[in-house]
């Protein structure tokens, strides 16, 4: 019985291994396409060359960022991925920025927040409030404590993550416009 438990389990573990390695390389050509897709959304229309991605490291964490260049090679804009805390997990949030540090758009890459509740994050109704955003204008935090953001009814958690993952993009935004390389050069 035990030899025959344990033949079941090599099988069981050979298929799992096939099914894994047949399926890696289309599902991240999947995640590279929806992050380069998520890329163009949320960077200024001036953008027309998309940098590979890079990292900063900000407070004791690492963040990747792409910088995006007009047809004559000026720098239009940084798209830098956050993932703030929300209600069910990290909310993986992609933020573009122009050159002036004013949001241009953002997008929600992945999110295991309630469905109907704090999954409303993605819909447009929601995130649009952020286009144009200029954070030296607007206090990112939702109006209940304060800010300038119109929450997600009855899903402050997420809201205030959201609001928390863009602030947070601000500053690495402003940490990656002090390395070495500027971002306006």
């Amino acid at each position: 019985m035990t030899i025959c438990l344990f033949a079941i389990c090599i099988v069981c573990s050979g298929l799992l291994a096939g099914v894994y390695a047949l399926t890696k390389e289309p599902i991240d050509a999947a995640a590279r396409a929806k992050n380069e897709a998520a890329i163009k959304e949320v960077l200024p229309e001036a953008a027309v060359t998309i940098e590979e991605e890079r990292t900063v490291d900000f407070e004791g964490a690492s963040y990747a960022y792409n910088l995006a260049y007009d047809e004559v090679g000026n720098v239009v804009g940084c798209a830098i991925n956050v993932a703030p805390v929300g209600f069910g997990g990290p909310i993986a949030i992609k933020v573009g920025f122009d050159i002036n540090g004013v949001i241009c758009n953002t997008k929600v890459l992945s999110q295991a927040e309630t469905p109907g509740l704090g999954a409303k994050c993605v819909e447009p109704s929601f995130s649009e409030q952020f286009k144009g955003w200029n954070p030296a204008e607007k206090k990112l935090s939702v109006k209940k404590d304060g800010g300038d953001v119109d929450a997600i009814t009855a899903s402050t958690i997420t809201s205030r993550a959201y609001a928390d993952g863009l602030l947070l993009a601000t500053k690495v935004f402003q940490a990656i416009g002090q390395t070495p390389m500027p971002i306006n050069e």
